[in-house]
């Protein structure tokens, strides 16, 4: 049996000339893509910041109008209400009124005919009382 430091290792070795031509295309390409990548220029940043700003703006106008108009409706929908109720309490308070008016004079009445009664039978006691006094 072989122990596991008895397996043959195979070592490659070239001979290229110390590896400066493999360094320089690294280098090469590496600057190229550092080139394709690289940032805008200031002025270049700052229009497209200044772009990306606008935008924001126009967006955030755009949503506060449309928060104004939602607002408008629901406050509508709350007038319409407000005065759907103002016109039926003012009705209810009218018709309130009236009854009070009708009862007041149905309540008059009655006083008068209770006084009239009233009258009625102090005459009819007093007929009574001078009756029998003059029989007597």
């Amino acid at each position: 049996m072989r122990d596991h430091n008895d397996v043959p290792h195979i070592v490659i070795e070239r001979d290229s000339g110390g590896g400066v031509g493999s360094f320089l295309l690294g280098a090469m390409v590496g600057a190229g893509l550092a080139l394709l990548f690289a940032p805008k220029t200031g002025e270049e940043t700052q229009e497209e910041l200044k772009e990306h700003a606008r935008k924001l703006r126009v967006v955030a106008e755009e949503r506060v109008r449309e928060a104004q108009r939602h607002l408008e409706d629901r406050l509508d929908v709350a007038r319409e209400g407000v005065s759907a109720r103002y016109e039926e309490v003012r009705e209810a308070v009218n018709a309130g009124r009236e009854a009070a008016m009708e009862a007041r004079g149905d309540l008059e009445e009655r006083l008068e005919r209770s006084k009239s009664a009233y009258r009625a039978g102090v005459a009819a006691a007093r007929e009574v009382a001078a009756a029998e006094e003059a029989e007597d």
